[in-house]
């Protein structure tokens, strides 16, 4: 039988609001800062700048926060069904949908006011990043590894980082084009194998009430081979990354960032192998260590020159 819907969460409109950008846990948004600050360095050789840090660190909060208020409103009705997501402010009705929409939407126009001052290649990316942003919360309904939307939309900023770094002032495809390389394209399609790894982890903490609910997700595709998956994912981005890497002309310093991304990795098959809910979901949330241990692989590599 399925659970009943939860009583309305009570609190300041403030604290309410906070609750469902999910302002105190940061993991979210550092899963999609590090791979995107990773490009933005590569593309600009070294440090990018004080205006394209700030544009693509308060662009990630804000669109991981809109993120979160449309995933809420898609997702609500399945939520009330899973343990950890009963009480979110959507699902348990102390915020509304108009509520949440608004505030999505404020959010995403102020991440889009910061892509504006940067280049109409990075500006024509942002909008194709929102539409799989917002597509993403339907897959699950639909496709039997939702996750590889979601890692489309969590390595956008690869791309885009790429454009604003590197690109002019046409209005045209072939500008995006000549300002992101092939190797932008393949970091991205990389960097959603390391998504499809965490949130993979992510889902195998819910896999009972997703199973019951009729939810589809990678932990349920995977059946009795998902920590394989797991570890096949985290695999398949290290090396691609470090190869990618190479042929961007990073050097040992890289590399030895990619190496400790892999020691986190083998420590959070410790945590997964088990399947408890516990180990899974410290597994996701520790997760963007292994991005800033490649990040800072790339920063140093090009501050070392």
């Amino acid at each position: 039988m399925l659970a009943t819907a939860p009583a309305p969460k009570t609190g300041s409109r403030l604290s309410l609001y906070l609750d469902l950008i999910r302002w105190n846990r940061p993991a979210g948004w550092l899963l999609l800062l590090w791979p995107t600050l990773s490009a933005l360095w590569i593309a600009a050789d070294g440090f990018p700048g004080w205006h394209l840090l700030v544009v693509f660190v308060a662009g990630t909060i804000l669109m991981r926060s809109a993120g979160c208020c449309v995933n809420d409103v898609a997702d609500r009705e399945f939520d009330r069904h899973v343990k950890r997501t009963a009480q979110r402010p959507v699902t348990s009705g102390a915020v509304s949908v108009r509520e949440a929409l608004t505030l999505g939407a404020l959010l995403a126009l102020c991440a889009f006011a910061l892509v504006l001052g940067t280049n109409p290649s990075a500006i024509m990316l942002s909008v194709a990043a929102l539409a799989v942003t917002l597509l993403y919360p339907y897959a699950k309904r639909w496709l039997a590894m939702p996750q590889a939307v979601l890692g489309v939309a969590f390595s956008f900023g690869i791309p885009m980082a790429f454009a604003a770094a590197l690109g002019g002032a046409d209005w045209s495809l072939s500008a995006i084009s000549a300002a992101v390389p092939p190797q932008a394209w393949w970091l991205l399609l990389s960097n959603l194998f390391w998504v499809l790894a965490y949130d993979t982890e992510y889902a195998m903490v819910d896999r009972d009430d997703d199973l019951r609910i009729g939810m589809k997700t990678s932990a349920i595709t995977l059946g009795r081979f998902d920590v394989a998956g797991v570890m096949a994912f985290y695999a398949v981005y290290l090396v691609s990354w470090a190869l990618l890497g190479r042929s961007l002309g990073l050097g040992k310093v890289f590399l030895l960032g990619i190496a400790a991304g892999a020691l986190q990795a083998v420590w959070h098959y410790t945590l997964i192998r088990g399947r408890t809910r516990d180990g899974c979901f410290r597994a996701f949330r520790q997760n963007h260590w292994l991005g800033f241990a490649v990040f800072c692989g790339v920063a140093a590599d090009l501050a070392l020159r």
